[in-house]
């Protein structure tokens, strides 16, 4: 993998872990909602994403906000987030920091 696409994926991490589940005070990324990213050749990225729960009542507001915090960085060209339930989100699915920072360690 070569040295430009490691900063872009470490960009995008970067860029999520400051976006919050607004139910749960801990950033999408270290709840374990992030399952994939892919950057192509033209810096396109597409994120595969999941929700706490399939009924969230911020689900459209969180997959936006994903998307729009992306797209932001500086040479990212187009962002596509896929929402699925598939498989269904777990508490084990958390980074540890995540589960100390809820009470669960």
């Amino acid at each position: 993998m070569d040295e430009e696409l490691l900063m872009t994926e470490k960009k995008i991490s970067d860029v999520l872990h400051t976006v919050y589940d607004p139910e749960i005070p801990v950033n999408i990324y270290d709840l374990g909602l992030i399952y994939d990213i892919e950057i192509d050749d033209y810096n396109n990225v597409e994120i595969t994403m999941t929700l706490t729960a399939p009924n969230c009542p911020v689900a459209d507001s969180l997959v936006a906000e994903v998307r729009d915090r992306v797209a932001a960085i500086e040479g990212i060209n187009k962002v596509n987030v896929n929402l699925t339930f598939d498989p269904p989100w777990e508490k084990s699915m958390m980074s540890e920091q995540a589960m100390l920072e809820l009470g669960f360690l």
